[in-house]
């Protein structure tokens, strides 16, 4: 099959393709199509053809969206670049995926230079008029004729690196069988209409950047882009342009929320994932008519694992929603074998979605598959109906004393409080225990105390599961991608100002004891639980 804009094109040539939410500027599918092939005809020109890997270092703009088309039109494999690496870190990744050549512009230009300065076989292509000597302007570069690729299932779309939270980012190989099976599976949960209009405020280095593009061209649907995130106007970009679905992480979602108060009404769905959803926010979403779809997926499954419909959002809060179509997913415990429902265990995915691995590194690939599919490292568990609800990554587990402690719970807790927006909780290392819980805290005011955070979990938590060192933030630092860093929440942790709860009690009773208030009945839990269970492990 040739690219997807090619018979979009074909099939509804007048269709609004793409709309620049800047300025309201507007492409119809045969607009954008001419562009396309001129910028393919340009990138041949300068040797890029099938098999090429063509890195794209782009701020979000028009014409990161034509080179993504152009490199599928010519049978290359796009390796989107985050623009917020620095110089030694895209060196890296330039060379672990083989680019062939990198778009840039503008703004990343000097970028480009630093992180193939060592790298000089690698030609930089920009898309303004270029700063650097060797750098070579796309509008310099003769066209040359070409042939349309023919995509097969198997063939490497996409490379795609993974954020890195878990250790060194690894290059995902998305197949064009992964978009096409992910594009179908999100249709088939979400709906279509001829009408719809996906407003894509996030990076296109990302696959919830990405899959808009290459969704809505397969749809018929229109594109309305954003350059930057901003809350206020990407809020407004809803009503202005009559959008009807958005992709956000939960971040964004709360901030367009705080700016505008609620979104327009053309809404059929909000996309959320990235990171959990706070039940607050759905909450929210659910009192100001705001169409919420919770999401899990991951950079390895092309987007969307499983998705939640507004209703099943709010009625049953927490889920993320059964799996998509075509997407199996299994529950297994730390020896790989399936557990009941309602159990935790980590979640491992099979199906047309799944990469068939991480370029050039088959050691990684070995460790993340088994004959159950993909293990995630995501600890969650099903419930009756087959919905999921993700808790942790399984690397986040803290033993404390022996025991296991599940974050994931702890935070659902501290989310409880009323007086809470939202939370992080990490181990720490600990003499006497090993690790200790800690937690770092969004409040919804300065008035919360950390003696306050430990009296709500004391109630709802055992004790070897409390908060023992608790933190103040505004906002928990993130990914571009959403998810919690979590080595920047140990880093704020750590730091010389932060509360320690347990500290803090000894200092309020007066006591000169090492042990603080209520450490006692933590010890005692710890002890009583050592001896009924031995050192099983509990996910």
């Amino acid at each position: 099959m040739n690219d997807w804009l090619a018979h979009r094109a074909r099939a509804t040539p007048d269709a609004t393709a793409l709309v620049w939410a800047e300025t309201g500027d507007e492409w119809t599918y045969a607009a954008l199509d001419d562009a396309v092939d001129d910028l393919a005809g340009r990138l041949a020109g300068l040797g890029i053809g099938p098999d090429d890997h063509l890195g794209m270092l782009l701020s979000t703009r028009v014409e990161a969206v034509r080179v993504v088309h152009a490199a599928m039109r010519l049978g290359a494999t796009l390796v989107p670049l985050n623009t917020r690496l620095t110089p030694r870190e895209l060196d890296d990744q330039v060379e672990l995926a083989d680019v062939t050549a990198v778009v840039c512009g503008e703004a990343t230009e000097q970028l480009a230079v630093e992180a193939t300065d060592a790298a000089e076989s690698v030609p930089l292509v920009s898309l303004d008029e270029p700063q650097w000597e060797h750098v070579e302007p796309l509008s310099a570069a003769s066209s040359e004729p070409f042939d349309r690729a023919d995509w097969a299932d198997d063939d490497r779309l996409l490379l795609l690196f993974t954020s890195g939270t878990t250790g060194d980012p690894k290059a995902v190989t998305l197949t064009y069988g992964n978009i096409y099976s992910s594009a179908v599976a999100s249709a088939f949960r979400l709906g279509i209409l001829p009408e719809d209009r996906w407003l894509v405020p996030l990076s296109l280095y990302h696959m919830g950047g990405l899959a808009p593009l290459y969704r809505s061209t397969l749809y018929g649907s229109t594109v309305v882009l954003r350059g930057e995130f901003e809350p206020g106007p990407t809020a407004d970009d809803v009503d202005s342009y009559d959008v009807t679905g958005v992709s956000l992480v939960p971040t964004m979602l709360k901030r367009m929320l705080d700016s505008r108060g609620t979104l327009a009404d053309s809404l059929r769905f909000v996309l959320l994932g990235g990171a959990p959803a706070p039940d607050s926010l759905v909450e929210r979403c659910r009192d100001y008519h705001v169409p919420v779809c919770p999401t899990y997926g991951m950079t390895e499954t092309a987007s969307q694992i499983s998705t939640a419909r507004t209703q099943e959002a709010v009625e049953q809060l927490g889920t993320v929603g059964q799996p998509l179509f075509g997407t199996d997913v299994t529950v297994v415990d730390e020896d790989g074998e399936p557990v009941d429902q309602g159990e935790l265990g980590e979640f491992v995915v099979s199906g047309p979605t799944v990469t068939p691995g991480y370029y050039h590194n088959p050691e990684a690939t070995e460790a993340a598959f088994s004959q159950l599919g993909l293990h995630t490292g995501d600890v969650g568990y099903r419930d009756e109906a087959g919905r999921l609800y993700v808790r942790n990554r399984k690397d986040d587990r803290i033993i404390t004393g022996g025991e296991n402690v599940d974050p994931g719970e702890v935070v659902a807790v501290l989310r409880e409080h009323p007086g809470i927006e939202d939370a992080a909780v990490v181990g720490l290392p600990d003499e006497e225990w090993g690790e200790k819980v800690a937690a770092l805290v969004v409040a919804r005011d300065d008035e919360l105390t950390a003696e306050e955070v430990e009296e709500h979990c004391r109630e709802r938590l055992a004790g070897y599961k409390l908060p023992r060192l608790v933190d103040f933030t505004d906002e928990l630092p993130r990914t571009a991608s959403g998810t919690v860093e979590r080595a920047a929440v140990r880093e704020i942790l750590t730091a010389p100002d932060r509360v320690d709860v347990a500290d803090a009690e000894e200092t309020a009773a007066g006591d000169a004891s090492p042990k603080a208030a209520g450490e006692t009945d933590e010890r005692e839990s710890r002890d009583e639980t050592a001896s009924r269970d031995g050192d099983d492990d509990a996910l």
